[in-house]
């Protein structure tokens, strides 16, 4: 593999995903000449282009940059999993023996031999990642993050503010995390999910467990108090070494003290609902204390009071006292749960509807019992079809047999184009529309047409 020190030219084929462009940002920053392919124009992409790197949408070998073709010896080329196999223009530079490399390679390449905090987890890494992100860039460490999501704060996938420490997401899709060898990580999660990948449970969890295995002697590993696994734990209320007491809620925002190995810091603020999110601060306050962040003085508690959020994850579209509108990147049945357990807590007095893409074929088929039970919470739902993403159809699975097995009365499956409609007849007070797939942008559909704007 070449030095990326030597690289001049760096060419991303799927830039448009959320790791990829801000790897693309990274290097763009270092003054080389960045480019890519993407399927589809996006916010993402029209922000690259506008960063000054030039993205290309039609898979054809020839809208390919001469500055990449004509200088193979200085250029890597970076792919991430989910493009086709047939791909024309990662095939055509394969042939022509550009060097190419996967994405989760290139990261691992970046943080090699740099102090790396790493966040691992089927939920809340990306959440987690965010705000440890945050807790050092506003205490003053000179680091350099890489979001799985645009952070609130800097509307951004991507901190940088020196070098002398790299946060990273940890993805275990296509067990990526393993190019990875962090001084110090976390793991939220293990539950089961990519089943299309791992097969099943127990292969995901041997994979968290030779992820953890990485970290050295003199570093540590930080885990949710009850997985298997050997580490400093973290919990709400209980004896984990990390461990919010007595958690208030106070004008929407949780109020808390922390307890540590050495003691107790108190009246800690945190603005997102939820206590996944609760756990998911606890872990980045943990990372940052370990790594050494000031808990004399009050720089952390404030920096963890301003942290306002990731795009997607309980991001509020619509606040009044009549009118709510949540988007939410939950796929997976726990996710569901945990944004059902926030909403409930913030709003226990309002009528809640769910509205859900279900994400992959084969992940709907592999949960749909833990589906119909997590969607069957909400006082009423509405399905839209399944996002296919990677995936072909699976005979008998879709948002109609899925639908079937929710429990709740109060239960439609609606198409895209019948979407407002369906909702503005609702008499639900708080609507909180989930999934990966494309809905994100109905999010912004059902927005105005609620405010009128459409």
């Amino acid at each position: 593999m070449k030095d990326l020190n030597h690289i001049q030219n760096f060419y991303f084929i799927g830039i448009g995903g959320i790791g990829m462009s801000a790897l693309a940002r990274y290097f763009r920053a270092k003054d080389v000449y960045v480019a890519g392919y993407d399927r589809t124009p996006s916010q993402l992409t029209k922000e690259l282009e506008q960063e000054g790197i030039e993205v290309n949408y039609e898979d054809k070998e020839d809208i390919i940059p001469s500055k990449v073709l004509e200088d193979k010896d200085n250029t890597l080329v970076v792919y991430t999993p989910a493009i086709p196999k047939d791909h024309k223009q990662f095939n055509h530079l394969k042939t022509k023996g550009f060097e190419i490399t996967k994405r989760a390679q290139l990261l691992g390449m970046v943080t090699d031999k740099k102090y790396t905090l790493a966040v691992a987890g089927t939920h809340g890494k990306t959440t987690t990642t965010a705000i440890l992100g945050h807790l050092l860039k506003d205490t003053g460490t000179k680091v350099t993050a890489f979001l799985g999501g645009i952070s609130e704060d800097i509307q951004s996938n991507l901190i940088m503010q020196g070098d002398d420490v790299v946060v990273v997401e940890a993805d275990e899709f296509d067990r990526s995390f393993l190019n990875l060898s962090p001084n110090i990580a976390a793991i939220t999660s293990m539950d089961a999910d990519h089943l299309d990948i791992y097969g099943e449970k127990e292969e995901l969890e041997r994979s968290f467990k030779e992820f953890a295995s990485k970290i050295p002697e003199d570093g540590k590993l930080f885990v949710r108090n009850g997985l298997p696994l050997e580490g400093m734990t973290l919990g709400l209320e209980d004896h984990a070494d990390y461990s919010a007491r007595n958690i208030k809620i106070e004008d929407g925002s949780y109020v808390f003290d922390l307890k540590t190995p050495s003691g107790l810091i108190e009246n800690l603020k945190f603005n997102l609902p939820g206590q996944h999110n609760l756990l998911n601060a606890i872990t980045a306050l943990a990372m940052a204390i370990e790594y050494g962040s000031p808990t004399e003085n009050d720089d952390l508690a404030r920096a963890l009071y301003s942290f306002k959020g990731v795009k997607r994850r309980f991001s509020y579209k619509i606040k009044t006292d009549n009118l709510v509108l949540i988007d939410d990147y939950a796929h997976h049945p726990t996710e569901i749960s945990a944004v059902h357990q926030a909403v409930r807590e913030m709003y226990p007095d309002k009528r809640i509807l769910a509205v859900f893409q279900p994400h992959l074929f084969s992940r709907t088929r592999d949960f749909a019992e833990d589906f119909a039970s997590s969607l069957s919470q909400f006082d009423e739902v509405i399905l839209l079809e399944i996002y296919p993403a990677r995936e072909l159809p699976i005979e008998g699975i879709s948002s109609a047999w899925l639908l079937d097995k929710v429990s709740n009365p109060e239960k439609q499956l609606v198409k895209k184009e019948d979407l407002n409609e369906k909702i503005r007849s609702s008499k639900a007070e708080v609507i909180v529309m989930m999934g990966a797939g494309d809905i994100g942008v109905e999010v912004e559909k059902v927005k105005k047409a609620l405010l009128n704007e459409a």
